[in-house]
């Protein structure tokens, strides 16, 4: 399992922040959100540069000196970025120079003993190169000098940045513990059930957010296998802040976990149903490729007929139709009801995704579901599947090879992706199928 790095862009307002994220990740998003039936937010995108995939997180500015509401929430929301980040990406102004305000933020990053590159942006003259020589001053290392609107100097910066991401773990001899990531909005009872999971009171719920990464990885043995809870509670509503902001940090909280995880537990409050912010956090999982369980909490507090739960089955296949194999489970931390069958099902959906199949097997299969149902043609021009191999697990990833993939429409690769799931029965998995052009001469 690989962990993609996550990258915090930080500063003053102003300094360009957005313009360097956009920069770097805005033709990334817009792939990533073609995606059908995936809610976005636009904190945070994939980025590339040589052979290192990573994540950026953008912020709002930060404003040492201002203490109304709206310059607290994006100093918090700036913080929790931080605490999340392996490596600071920290942005200032050359034609601004250096302000009193930049030297706080310097020591707010400082006391977070994390990497930080020092960016010094807006440098398109010779006369801001001269000037960034002043940012030595804050003692964070050498200034890079870019230009994010026209993009000059991306490539040092990125340089630096990579060359600062964390070496890859050791794996320990022996089987590797799978990383379970709790996930979910506020609130929801997620502290609750890692209580209720570890069978004792090993995490407690904070209003303070972690200071150094804001998830809680509690490592324990159930049954001879190994686990390693990631909790990712820690952070409650306050009067003095928004809820969208709350929603802001709960997604950099919820993205960094995901990422990091094996399996994610959707913990949800049954007694408010699905809301926007739990499809946001479901579609982080799907797109990392994780298998997932949904956890109905709190099922305690609804009130049930003979049809309670199929009502609920149906409104979360609407709410979830880009994840429409996700297992889902009704339960309540606080009674203990149905918490023992939530480990034997995250050991059901990684299972799953580990799942490795034949060539010969898939190809099989590939072949019936053609003769089910023929595949689309356009002009005159049909698509022929010559064959299909498996590329990767974790998530199962399959590689078809046909005439002309640009004849594949979005309807049959459906289609042939549930076919696939429901022959290997891979639940609770995301499946990747890729379609290749290939002559038939190629083969």
């Amino acid at each position: 399992m690989s962990t993609k790095p996550l990258v915090a862009l930080v500063g003053r307002p102003n300094t360009g922040k957005s313009t360097l994220f956009n920069r770097l990740v805005g033709r990334r998003v817009a792939i990533v959100e073609d995606t059908p039936g995936v809610t976005r937010d636009r904190i945070y995108g994939d980025a590339e540069w040589l052979q290192y995939a990573f994540t950026l997180i953008d912020t709002g500015g930060i404003e040492p000196a201002r203490e109304d509401q709206i310059a607290v929430q994006m100093r918090r929301q700036a913080e929790l970025a931080v605490a999340a980040a392996d490596v600071i990406v920290f942005l200032v102004d050359a034609r601004e120079g250096l302000t009193d305000a930049d030297a706080e933020v310097a020591g707010l990053l400082r006391r977070s003993r994390k990497p930080i590159v020092l960016a010094v942006n807006k440098v398109d003259a010779q006369k801001f190169e001269d000037a960034a020589y002043e940012f030595y001053a804050l003692g964070l290392g050498d200034p890079i000098t870019i230009s994010a609107a026209q993009g000059l100097g991306l490539g040092d910066l990125l340089d630096a940045v990579v060359r600062d991401f964390p070496a890859a773990p050791q794996e320990q001899e022996g089987e590797r513990p799978i990383r379970i990531a709790v996930a979910g909005k506020p609130n929801v009872g997620k502290s609750s059930l890692v209580n209720a999971l570890l069978g004792e009171e090993r995490v407690i719920v904070s209003d303070v957010p972690g200071t150094t990464r804001d998830a809680i990885d509690t490592p324990f043995e159930r049954n001879g296998r190994r686990y390693t809870l990631v909790d990712t509670a820690g952070l409650r509503r306050k009067r003095s802040i928004e809820d969208e902001s709350i929603e802001r940090y709960s997604a950099i909280r919820s993205l960094a976990a995901v990422r990091r995880a094996d399996v994610v537990l959707l913990v949800c409050d049954a007694s408010e149903g699905l809301s926007e912010q739990d499809v946001r956090i479901a579609g982080y999982a799907h797109e990392e490729g994780k298998p997932s369980v949904l956890l109905m909490n709190k099922w305690d507090l609804v009130q049930k007929d003979t049809h309670t739960i199929e009502r609920y089955k149906k409104d979360a296949l609407r709410d979830l139709a880009f994840m429409s194999y996700v297992p889902m489970l009704f339960l309540s931390a606080r009674t203990g009801q149905r918490v023992d069958r939530v480990l034997g099902l995250a050991d059901a959906v990684y299972e799953q995704s580990c799942r490795r199949i034949s060539t010969g097997t898939l190809n099989d299969v590939v072949g019936e579901a053609v003769m089910a149902n023929e595949p689309p043609s356009d002009k005159g021009r049909r698509l022929r599947i010559y064959y299909a191999t498996q590329a990767a697990v974790q998530p199962p990833t399959f590689i078809v090879f046909v005439n002309d993939e640009a004849l594949a429409h979005f309807s049959y690769r459906r289609y042939l992706e549930n076919y696939l799931r429901k022959s290997f029965g891979l639940d609770g998995t995301p499946i990747r199928l890729f379609f290749r052009t290939r002559r038939r001469e190629e083969g």
